[in-house]
């Protein structure tokens, strides 16, 4: 099941942006380039972005205009970056996070 918008009432959606692959965990992910990282994680199915440090609880879509943490990813070795506002590129590796990392990759 896909959650991207196909057919709107009022929209006239023509998705024409290209199918690009991106690496989810290791494994191979289909996306649209440009649209938000998350928006291709949740339409693969995949709801958990990272876990928290203290209780390692899990966390994913909160606010989804790149205000909160809990959708933070680590993208091409990156940690702390906001997948809901990040656009896909081809070949992307993208990981889930365990807590908030600080720059320079320490917890």
């Amino acid at each position: 099941m896909s959650l991207r918008v196909k057919n709107h009432i009022v929209l006239d959606v023509k998705d024409e942006r290209k199918t690009v692959t991106i690496t989810v965990d290791g494994k191979p992910v289909q996306a649209k380039e440009g649209e938000p990282i998350l928006s291709s994680l949740l339409a693969a199915g995949i709801k958990i972005n990272r876990y928290t440090r203290r209780f390692h609880e899990p966390r994913g879509l909160f606010c989804a205009i790149g205000q909160c943490t809990d959708c933070v990813m680590v993208v091409n070795g990156k940690p702390n970056v906001r997948t809901c506002v990040t656009p896909v590129q081809e070949g992307m590796v993208v990981e889930t996070q365990d807590g908030l990392e600080q720059k320079g990759g320490h917890k």
